[in-house]
């Protein structure tokens, strides 16, 4: 998770790409709009790797695992 980092100074707070202010949040919504990797990079965000863009998800997997779900 080294490259995901949460600073209160940058972005309010919200996970960004490490070395950038690209918020997880912002990379999550191409990915759910059904946008490549691929051209998230080129198109989007050319300073962002591969690696980083799976980072983002790897962060949203890691937050929803540590949720707790209250059923009533």
């Amino acid at each position: 998770m080294s490259r995901i980092v949460v600073d209160p100074k940058i972005r309010f707070g919200k996970p960004v790409i490490a070395g950038t202010r690209i918020a997880v949040e912002d990379v999550l919504e191409l990915i759910a709009a059904g946008v490549p990797i691929e051209r998230i990079i080129t198109d989007f965000y050319p300073d962002l790797t591969e690696e980083d863009v799976r980072a983002c998800v790897r962060y949203a997997l890691a937050v929803l695992r540590e949720e707790e779900v209250h059923v009533e």
